[in-house]
């Protein structure tokens, strides 16, 4: 089973976004989503769903910004 970073995603108030995703990352963010689901037991339908979390992952794993951020903390 492969290790994923993201857990299972928390049911929050739904957030509007608009984009354009090339396709071969909505086909990437839909694997992932069915990966996710089929790991955490739960159904995930919508792989947009995905794009908070990752994006809050990433920017809490991100040294070089953690680091520019404490730096330029007033």
């Amino acid at each position: 089973m492969a290790k994923l970073k993201l857990g299972p995603i928390s049911d929050d108030k739904p957030v509007k976004v608009t984009l354009e995703l090339p396709a071969r990352l909505h086909r990437d963010l839909s694997r992932y989503a069915e990966i996710l689901g089929h790991e955490s037991g739960q159904a995930l339908a919508d792989p947009l769903r995905l794009i908070v979390p990752m994006l809050e992952r990433f920017i809490a794993t991100d040294r070089g910004f953690a680091r520019a951020k404490q730096e330029r903390k007033i």
